[in-house]
């Protein structure tokens, strides 16, 4: 099929990828306490998803302990004809605090996209901004239909066999 081309792919993925605005994210303690949530997203010009989020969160806490962090994005029930065959993406990263030095580019970018509740945000003293790099994940596109990929520039490497 002509849509199994790595590149076509690569691009469909990364296409799935720009339209949402917001993230799942599974973190956990370290006590191995599991903790799923959301946020709000930019891509940074090196294809890496950036989140800024307050310190009072679970997952935030557990990304300053324990920096690994798996997101999904996935298709919403009302655009999926199989609710067992949602199109998703689902990336295993490695989250790093932006310093203060180097965060101003992302911050503008993402006011530009939020608009004023992110300068509310800017205001509180408990919002950090993070970076995650994607090490590996998956795309599925449905039944039989899924992809390994790794990098922050979604490259496609195989079919998914299990």
């Amino acid at each position: 099929m002509p849509d199994q081309d790595p590149k076509v792919l690569q691009q469909q993925v990364q296409d799935f990828r720009a339209g949402f605005q917001s993230v799942l994210i599974a973190t956990t303690s370290l006590e191995g306490e599991p903790d799923i949530s959301y946020a709000p997203f930019v891509l940074d010009d090196s294809g890496r998803v950036c989140i800024y989020i307050s310190q009072l969160a679970r997952h935030t806490r557990n990304l300053l302990e324990q920096p690994r962090a798996s997101l999904m994005f996935i298709a919403g029930e009302q655009d999926s004809r199989n609710l067992f065959a949602r199109q998703r993406l689902i990336l295993q990263c490695t989250a790093r605090r932006v310093p203060e030095a180097e965060a101003e580019p992302v911050l503008q970018q993402m006011q530009a996209r939020f608009g004023k509740t992110l300068e509310l945000l800017r205001s509180l003293p408990d919002f950090l901004l993070f970076r995650l790099d994607v090490e590996n994940g998956s795309f599925i596109k449905g039944f039989g239909q899924g992809w390994s990929l790794e990098g922050n520039g979604l490259q496609i490497l195989a079919l998914r066999t299990n």
